[in-house]
């Protein structure tokens, strides 16, 4: 290609030069048109001095198209095989951008540091199976990440992007607006990975945003979330009955902190857990 992004033929060399099984277990599926590259990119609307963290960047289809528009690119590859070739690959397909690049070989789940320039944005192809624990972990993590835009399983984005009421609003909705606000911006048919995905894959763009002002912790608050949405057909009375020792002290809890007992957790929004978050404390 002209600029230097992968096509599908140098998809398959690469994966047969490393010898490369991809596997449902790292949720290894690589994009190989440009023309989505392209289109993740201009979604994520980064400026040339942005800074942008990548997770699972595999054979490097995005990291292409992210080195093209920001000064640099932090990514962290978890397959030691994969980790090992994307800098040289860079230097072949667009070179003197290799110097712009630092590769993590690691978990992203267990990566807290990265050396400086720090990251100012997200954008990553994120694997089906950890998608959502990743995204919260690097957003806890690098303060400095502003923005970001995320592909991932069609109905983990709509789980992201919902609103309290939703039936598909959950734990992960809660957990992302404590960071971010959050919209769906578009899909990814399966037609443009290898091996191609049995599901469909969805845009998030991602702003980063103060979290409800509170006494409470984000773990607090967070643990709150985890119990509400255990046992979601019931009541907040009896769901949170195990963390304030009967439905009874819940009630109460509730009722201090302006939440209906007969209420569900589905109905809440961050600010509401928030709140009684700091009931639980008081």
């Amino acid at each position: 290609m002209a600029d230097g992004l992968l096509d599908p033929r140098t998809i398959r060399q690469l994966a047969a030069e490393l010898d490369l099984r991809p596997t449902k277990q790292r949720g290894q599926n690589f994009v190989h048109d440009p023309n989505t590259v392209r289109r993740i990119v201009a979604a994520a609307r980064l400026g040339a001095d942005d800074v942008a963290l990548e997770i699972g960047p595999g054979l490097g289809s995005l990291t292409l198209g992210l080195l093209q528009a920001v000064a640099w690119v932090h990514a962290i590859e978890i397959d030691e095989r994969l980790a090992g070739r994307l800098a040289r690959t860079v230097a072949e397909r667009l070179p003197g951008a290799e110097q712009r690049l630092n590769v993590t070989e690691a978990d992203a789940l267990v990566v807290d540091a990265l050396d400086d320039p720090q990251p100012t944005a997200v954008v990553a192809n994120l694997p089906y199976n950890v998608s959502v624990p990743v995204l919260l972990h690097v957003l806890a993590t690098f303060s400095g990440v502003r923005q970001g835009l995320v592909m991932v399983q069609a109905e983990v984005a709509d789980r992201l992007v919902a609103g309290p009421g939703s039936k598909i609003y959950g734990v992960p909705s809660v957990k992302l607006a404590w960071y971010c606000s959050s919209r769906r911006v578009g899909s990814v048919p399966p037609a443009v990975f290898w091996p191609v995905p049995n599901v469909d894959s969805g845009l998030v763009a991602l702003e980063r945003r103060e979290p409800p002002k509170t006494t409470a912790t984000r773990q607090q608050v967070f643990a709150l979330v985890d119990a509400a949405f255990a046992q979601r057909r019931k009541m907040l009375r009896s769901a949170l009955a195990g963390v304030y020792g009967s439905s009874a002290q819940a009630s109460v809890a509730l009722e201090a902190a302006g939440i209906d007992p007969q209420a569900r957790g589905e109905v809440l929004d961050v600010s509401d857990f928030a709140r009684l978050a700091e009931v639980a404390i008081g």
